[in-house]
């Protein structure tokens, strides 16, 4: 049967849900599954945005022909080619021949990279400040490139207020009935899995971010709904979900905070961590968070480095390396552009201690605006007694550098790297 949802006046919700896909892009775990977000506008025209994975196709196309009760689909608008917004758009075609494919110059060289066949279709193709009327409604086009593939665009029906966002303010977390940001407490249940979401896949590409977000800021006004791929629909509090994109795209912590993220063979190592956690506590500085990098999958680091100010990597020294869990965490946060952090070192060899020197030259390589405390925690297989002042020097090293970064978007904004 149909699952259908209004929007606003003439605009129906027409997405599905996915909880039987484990990695969402075969890498990032979705427990909570995904939403695959589209939306239908039947107005004097008809007007599909964006499409589905292939995997909800039956019912997406049961949606929409519901909702068009025997009517013609006069438009598709393309904002994003992603095969999880479009691998079902090549049954739609099949269904609706007449059909105007809307999109942009990239998004059909792409189509036709994908096979999907378009090529009896009537296409629009679209650049930044055109509009398109369908019915009563005017669409206007803003070209959002690498948010986060190159031919993405957003449209703004100026008529209605309702922004298509395309990636941008998604989420991970199937809506399973719900669909409004209020529906749900977001802070407590919603927002972790946002800045996972944006922080692995979009996360590179911050001044790109910035640049969309500098668009939208001159038509806020306007925008009285958001409507993304994936996850919740925004209509209230829209600024509370820019001001986060704003920390991210900046890579300004969200908040003053420690994560120390911990490789460990044999529990030395984690036993350092533990008691550096317990030090720093017991300095007056609770919001500290520990992880096992080998138990924590990626993604989730990733996503509590860009919200948390300060990072301590504590890792054994490996066949004179790095450990390769901690050093592939190390590599996400170079890959995904990660800066403007405080750092700590924590290391650890039985018969060669490289790891802390090999960290920070990693550190200091590829990762921009960090600044690594002179202060460091050296283990030869465990922590002993001998090692208390250089542990309780190291937590309070940390303490002091509490004030050295801002959480202010507005103060790391100007040196974006």
């Amino acid at each position: 049967m149909y699952c259908v949802r209004e929007v606003t006046e003439n605009l129906y919700w027409i997405g599905g849900n996915d909880h039987r896909t484990h990695l969402f892009e075969n890498i990032h775990p979705i427990p909570q599954g995904v939403s695959y977000n589209s939306y239908i506008l039947l107005d004097k025209e008809t007007c599909v945005f964006d499409a589905v994975d292939w995997s909800i196709t039956r019912e997406y196309i049961e949606n929409i022909e519901h909702c068009l009760n025997g009517r013609e689909l006069d438009y598709f608008i393309c904002n994003h080619l992603e095969p999880d917004h479009c691998s079902s758009m090549w049954e739609l075609f099949v269904r609706y021949p007449k059909c105007k494919v809307v999109a942009t110059e990239k998004a059909f060289m792409m189509m036709h990279q994908f096979g999907y066949k378009i090529d009896g279709h009537e296409k629009i193709q679209v650049k930044e400040g055109d509009t398109l009327q369908i019915g009563d409604h005017t669409m206007a086009f803003v070209q959002a490139p690498m948010v986060h593939w190159p031919e993405v665009m957003v449209t703004l029906d100026v008529t209605n207020g309702v922004l298509f966002s395309a990636d941008a303010f998604g989420s991970f977390i199937a809506l399973d009935g719900k669909l409004w940001n209020d529906d749900v407490n977001y802070e407590r249940d919603w927002l972790d899995e946002a800045r996972r979401y944006l922080c692995n896949i979009v996360g590179r590409y911050g001044p790109h971010i910035q640049l969309i977000l500098g668009k939208a800021a001159t038509v806020l006004d306007k925008i009285k709904i958001i409507c993304p791929l994936h996850g919740l629909i925004w209509h209230t509090d829209l600024m509370f979900l820019i001001d986060k994109y704003h920390h991210w795209s900046t890579y300004t912590p969200e908040e003053k905070g420690v994560m120390i993220v911990y490789a460990s063979m044999y529990g030395g190592t984690e036993n350092a961590a533990q008691c550096l956690a317990s030090k720093i506590c017991e300095k007056g500085w609770t919001n500290v968070k520990v992880y096992d990098v080998s138990r924590t999958h990626v993604s989730y680091l990733i996503a509590d480095a860009f919200k948390y100010s300060h990072i301590v990597f504590a890792s054994v020294t490996y066949n004179l390396n790095i450990y390769p869990v901690m050093l592939n965490f190390l590599e996400e946060m170079k890959l995904l552009n990660l800066q403007n952090r405080v750092v700590a070192i924590v290391e650890n060899g039985t018969w060669a201690c490289k790891s802390g020197d090999l960290m920070q030259k990693f550190i200091e390589d590829n990762l921009k605006h960090m600044t690594i405390l002179n202060e460091r925690l050296s283990l030869a297989s465990t922590l002993q007694k001998d090692k208390a002042k250089e542990l309780d020097d190291l937590a309070q090293a940390i303490v002091d550098s509490r004030d050295m970064i801002s959480t202010d978007p507005a103060d790391t904004k100007g040196k974006l790297g």
